[in-house]
């Protein structure tokens, strides 16, 4: 029974009651047909479960919310719950798919269950076939989601042998063990700080240092929460989502880069900035130079960890150059915005703010999240975020 990280339970707790915040994030990938039978799926998916042990576990909420919520294992597991399947209306084209796409991620998943699902689509046109994976933010971030596929696929055409499971179902912990466990780790929560300032006081020059550049980062970001200029951009959420894609060549960013200077998450940043900037004018908006604020996650994964399945990003706040209308200048504004943030550390800030409820009672830090998520939120337009895909083809049940 593990318990979720501070950061983990900041995306079940962000999740309203009204079923206007969906924190389930999702991707779709495209195969060659033809597509396998349903049967056939299921075989496939059952030799890889023992590879995601989360896929098999459920969330448990402790009483009173005491302490975050655990995961246990189902004991009714039941996958062919988790995958379901549907064809595209002709001529299975962007659109059928995008509004499939759409109205999967409008509906919020069952908390009673284990938090994913799968969608096999039929009907793409030119025989094609598509799997829709859709998972809890509680469970993974962009980068080791992607990961999963490296996992659930095989890297050649050869099917892998199904993974060897050993799992023994544990009985559901009743719900006075979740509370005194909470309990226990409560009390305990005093001996952590100790721990921790006995840590600062052996090692006084990094402590300093560290609380030098928090205060110096927060100092930098606090002008940043002043709300952004009005625009038909904001407004209250709902709980339908559309969705869309437009496609581009990674070398042709990947030149941008070379001749401009700059990252590719700079040109990306650049390129969507450009994005909003031509449908605030077809809207007859003048874009202003603080009227486009996005959140922008920062992985902070050390090289190796793709494959641990939880969530370990920070996130900066940055206008994005809406009001310049050359895209070289606004690759540039986008640049000097970033180094400026990078600078000022204010990732960092984010990751620490992210960290502190490991030193802060569970109940007084949900209670704080669910009411900042529930009060109106005018400093942020919008989220961008830039996950690498995987980096050879990947095949599905030999496709």
């Amino acid at each position: 029974m593990d318990k979720l990280s501070p950061l983990d339970a900041v995306f079940i707790d962000a999740e309203d009651e009204d079923q206007h915040t969906s924190m389930a994030i999702a991707s779709i990938a495209v195969f060659e047909g033809p597509p396998p039978t349903h049967d056939e799926f299921l075989a496939y998916l059952a030799g890889r479960l023992p590879l995601v042990p989360r896929y098999r576990q459920k969330l448990r909420t402790v009483p009173f919310r005491l302490g975050p919520p655990v995961w246990a294992d189902d004991p009714h597991f039941d996958l062919g719950y988790h995958v379901r399947r549907v064809a595209l209306p002709a001529p299975g084209g962007d659109q059928q798919l995008a509004e499939l796409m759409a109205r999967v991620m409008s509906q919020r998943l069952d908390r009673e269950r284990p938090l994913w699902e799968y969608w096999v689509i039929e009907g793409l046109a030119q025989g094609r076939w598509a799997l829709i994976s859709k998972v809890h933010h509680c469970m993974v971030d962009g980068v080791s989601g992607t990961d999963l596929y490296r996992v659930i696929f095989d890297f050649s055409p050869e099917p892998a042998l199904p993974a060897p499971d050993d799992r023994t179902v544990a009985a559901e912990p009743s719900p006075f063990e979740l509370a005194a466990q909470a309990a226990l780790r409560n009390v305990a929560l005093p001996a952590r700080d100790a721990l921790a300032l006995t840590s600062a006081a052996l090692k006084p020059g990094t402590a300093i240092h560290q609380a030098t550049d928090t205060v110096r980062a927060v100092a930098k970001l606090t002008p940043g929460l002043r709300s952004p200029q009005e625009s038909s951009l904001s407004g209250p959420i709902g709980q339908g989502r559309r969705y869309t894609w437009a496609r581009a060549s990674l070398a042709d960013v990947k030149t941008i880069k070379r001749e401009l200077g700059g990252t590719v998450n700079d040109v990306v940043l650049a390129a969507i900035s450009g994005g909003f900037r031509e449908l605030l004018l077809a809207r007859g908006e003048q874009p202003g130079p603080h009227m486009v604020r996005s959140l922008v996650p920062v992985s902070v994964r050390a090289p190796g960890e793709e494959s641990i399945y939880d969530n370990r990003v920070s996130a900066v706040l940055a206008d994005l150059p809406v009001h310049i209308a050359d895209p070289a200048e606004r690759l540039a504004a986008v640049r000097a915005e970033l180094e400026a943030l990078k600078a000022s550390k204010e990732a960092m800030v984010g990751e620490a703010l992210a960290s502190l409820g490991r030193y802060s009672l569970y109940p007084v830090a949900s209670w704080w999240t669910r009411l900042a998520f529930r009060l109106p939120q005018r400093e942020i337009v919008t989220v961008t975020t830039n996950v690498p895909g995987p980096g050879q083809p990947l095949y599905g049940m030999g496709r």
